[in-house]
């Protein structure tokens, strides 16, 4: 079974905060941001929702991806959820 690589956009439950990470299991990824399960960002800022994310074969391309998003604005960051999830709304539980 060939493994996945994925960079992935969450906010918080007004959308005012994001949070860009990468990871070889989204699944299990997303679960601990939600259930608070690692200190740090995602749990102090309360950011706990799936709005965006894409998937890749090789765990370079994911990382440079990752790398890119961090640098561009907030702005281009929403461009990128709307282009996928114009309603913002929790991906996660389409993943299960």
């Amino acid at each position: 079974m060939e493994k996945k690589f994925y960079i992935y956009i969450m906010a918080n439950k007004h959308n005012t905060t994001l949070y860009t990470g990468v990871t070889n299991d989204l699944i299990r990824r997303i679960y601990e941001h939600k259930s608070k399960l690692v200190d740090g960002f995602t749990k102090r800022y309360n950011v706990d929702k799936l709005v965006y994310f894409e998937m890749f074969d090789r765990a370079e391309d994911a990382i440079t991806r990752e790398k890119q998003i961090k640098a561009g604005s907030r702005a281009r960051k929403i461009d990128l959820i709307h282009s996928m999830n114009p309603p913002w709304n929790d991906l996660y539980e389409e993943l299960l």
